[in-house]
């Protein structure tokens, strides 16, 4: 595998350079020591990953990630830091990285993230995977729960009931009668609870209303 590195300190490129040519399946094709020079090295070199560590002289390697996709759709990047911050590995994902390692956490296992990346996979540190899998939770357990809290107050009782009548296959003449209230006020429950719930249809507020446990 073809590997560009980006990095401004020349030991670091000496260290990671020389850890990928002891593999005999990855090759350093280019190196570059700021944003300018990566730009070149990106135009004028066929590569398929790219090594580039976030502080540059001149930048950001952030700056590099749409660069590298717009000229080099195929090939992937993997962010080579110093820092372990979770917003910029988001940032980073987001900007189309598929890989985001620890300088000091990793040494000896550059051509391992390399062939990860280049064969379809994600190469991240565990410490951050673990954390960002919390995060994520997290996230996800307060949304479930703003859900729940809103939920209840969504539909009235009576919109409940007449929901619970339409899924039990009842025409509006049919609810009134049951309800003893007039099909024109069943039509209007239906209307609210179509507004309610953002549905057009029977068959879709019913399909809602039993994902989100309404009855």
């Amino acid at each position: 595998m073809r590997v560009l590195l980006v990095d401004d300190d020349e030991h670091m490129r000496r260290v990671i350079s020389q850890e990928l040519m002891a593999d005999p399946r990855t090759l350093v094709v280019a190196q570059a020591s700021s944003v300018r020079e990566g730009r070149k090295a990106i135009r004028q070199h066929a590569f398929d990953v790219m090594l580039v560590d976030l502080n540059l002289g001149d930048g950001e390697g952030f700056d590099l990630l749409d660069y590298m996709k717009s000229l080099r759709p195929s090939a992937e990047a993997v962010i080579v830091s110093i820092m372990e911050n979770d917003e910029h590995v988001l940032r980073a994902f987001e900007l189309g990285a598929t890989g985001y390692l620890i300088k000091n956490s990793w040494f000896g296992n550059y051509p391992q993230a390399v062939l990860q990346v280049a064969n379809g996979g994600a190469s991240i540190t565990p410490n951050l995977a673990r954390r960002l899998l919390q995060r994520f939770d997290k996230r996800h357990e307060e949304q479930a729960k703003r859900r729940q809290a809103e939920e209840p107050d969504r539909l009235s009782a009576r919109e409940r009931e007449v929901l619970r009548m339409i899924a039990g296959g009842y025409t509006s003449a049919e609810i009134g009668t049951r309800l003893a209230i007039s099909c024109m006020t069943v039509n209007t429950h239906i209307k609210n609870i179509y507004r309610k719930l953002q549905v057009r249809t029977r068959a879709q507020a019913v399909r809602f209303a039993s994902l989100r446990g309404l009855f």
